[in-house]
């Protein structure tokens, strides 16, 4: 039997509507039928564990880091108009402040550059501590700039196409147990009774919505383990060009959904994190 394998263009191509999915399930959630909320969440896990594949693969072949990471911050600056009406409810720190994965990106890359360019290796470790911190203000915390970095290191190609994502996936599977956990938990406490302790709980959480992220969380793993398949099986042809392809796709399908949720009443629009309308 023939096995499959798969171009760039067409990973990336999976890695954008597994992203578009996954999304729709965290904006549109009180909406959607609990069972396609699960599918739509579960293959987002796909999309970053692609796309730190290929952001290596773009800064290993890049002519000029400095425009590639210009066109990040430039796409993800108009993302962020958009990021926190559709995925605010994904926070790990509270707060107005949280970036789009475009900023991830970005940051991956400069613990990338700082790997290959800083020799005393402590400095670099220290360097990579702090980056890890400022990325829990981020999209996917600092799981995804730890990702890139070990589709970076690995040297032997089978495990660099393998071991990222299914770190990825395992470390998602326990945070995502230990949010299912909480949620079981306060389900728990209704269940005796305990209504209003457990709506103090509900409310410290984020309300319903963060109940309901909470417990689609562990099947973001099934996407991060899919996509590592999906990797492992990248044949290393390039396939039709997609340069603009997650750059333009990004804002613009945040603004879709945006504008779907404020026309529906599940949120207002939250400009940036800041001014609500």
């Amino acid at each position: 039997m023939k096995a499959l394998s798969y171009n760039a263009f067409t990973l990336k191509i999976i890695a954008v509507v597994a992203m578009i999915m996954n999304h729709i399930a965290i904006g549109l959630q009180p909406v959607l039928p609990p069972w396609l909320h699960l599918v739509f969440f579960a293959v987002g896990g796909a999309t970053y564990v692609i796309m730190a594949f290929f952001v290596v693969e773009g800064y290993r072949h890049t002519s000029n880091l400095g425009k590639y990471i210009g066109r990040l911050l430039i796409f993800g600056l108009i993302a962020q108009a958009f990021h926190p009406t559709v995925l605010g409810t994904t926070s790990m720190v509270g707060g107005p402040i949280f970036l789009n994965i475009m900023f991830t990106i970005t940051l991956s890359l400069l613990v990338l550059l700082a790997y290959d360019k800083i020799k005393i290796r402590p400095l670099f470790w220290l360097l990579f501590l702090v980056a890890c911190a400022a990325a829990m203000f981020m999209d996917l915390i600092f799981m995804a700039v730890l990702g890139t970095l070990l589709y970076h290191i690995i040297k032997k190609e089978s495990r660099r196409r393998t071991l990222p994502g299914v770190i990825t996936g395992i470390f998602y599977l326990v945070l995502g147990a230990t949010g299912l956990f909480g949620v079981l938990s306060i389900e728990a406490m209704q269940a005796a009774g305990m209504y209003q302790e457990a709506q103090v709980l509900i409310e410290q959480l984020g309300g319903y919505s963060m109940m309901a992220y909470l417990r689609a969380a562990p099947t973001f793993a099934i996407g991060a383990f899919l996509g590592a398949i999906l990797i492992r099986n990248f044949n290393g042809e390039r396939g039709l060009r997609a340069k603009w392809l997650f750059y333009v796709a990004y804002p613009v399908h945040l603004a879709v959904i945006a504008a779907i949720m404020v026309a529906l009443g599940i949120s207002a629009f939250n400009l940036f994190g800041f001014f609500t309308f």
